[in-house]
């Protein structure tokens, strides 16, 4: 099994579509609580869908902890009484709980179906609790024949977020350039920028820069922008 993250793929075992989706982005927890991670699985027949689960933690390589088909496997056997996984039928979700959460159990858990992952969760074991972005706003400077937005998120915890640009609610990736979270205050909160370039001409397109985290998700046009960024 190759590790790339997918939101959709089709199965060449069984030749089924699956569509892996992983809410919300991040869970924010502290020592000794229980965590519920779910994984939406659209499939012509999730019952009988192998669902993987899989812990990143920083700096070192995927392990698969657990594992559903009617009933659940765990991978390590040392690892009873800390994952379990059930499947709900009537929703189509597959739930990784993970017991009495520790500082160790801190990681990015994603959900697989043979060569299809979901985007992942990352569990944060932090005795701060998680907060919404405190301000949001687009910037917009006119060089030559060019436009650039920057989007500013500030003031959020934890640091991991997920920013998109949109046009006709299609995401661009084209002229995106994406900066790494960092700390805006001692409070460890953080603030993240995105910057999208596009043709003078596309002026009076309305672009989006959407925006995923923990508390809070939303879109902000580019349309009706009054602050312009001096370069």
């Amino acid at each position: 099994m190759s590790w790339t993250t997918s939101s959709a793929s089709v199965t060449t075992h069984c030749m089924v579509w699956d569509y892996l989706q992983q809410t919300p982005i991040s869970i924010t927890k502290p020592e000794g609580k229980t965590v519920l991670i779910n994984c939406h699985v659209s499939s012509r027949d999730f019952s009988n869908t192998f669902i993987h689960w899989y812990q990143k933690r920083a700096n070192a390589a995927p392990r698969r902890v657990a594992y559903m088909f009617s009933r659940f496997f765990l991978e390590n056997q040392s690892d009873q009484g800390k994952f379990t996984v059930e499947k709900d039928p009537s929703k189509s979700v597959c739930t990784l709980t993970v017991s009495k959460v520790t500082l160790q159990d801190s990681a990015t858990y994603y959900c697989a179906s043979w060569d299809v992952f979901g985007s992942g969760t990352k569990l944060v074991v932090s005795g701060k609790s998680s907060s919404p972005p405190k301000n949001s706003e687009i910037l917009q400077t006119k060089h030559k024949n060019q436009i650039m937005y920057v989007c500013f998120i500030e003031k959020f915890y934890p640091e991991v977020i997920r920013v998109t640009w949109t046009e006709d609610q299609k995401e661009v990736t084209d002229n995106v350039v994406k900066g790494d979270a960092w700390q805006a205050t001692k409070e460890e909160e953080y603030s993240i920028a995105s910057w999208l370039t596009v043709p003078a001409e596309s002026e009076n397109k309305k672009y989006y820069c959407k925006y995923e985290h923990e508390e809070k998700s939303t879109s902000l046009p580019t349309q009706g922008i009054f602050h312009m960024l001096k370069m």
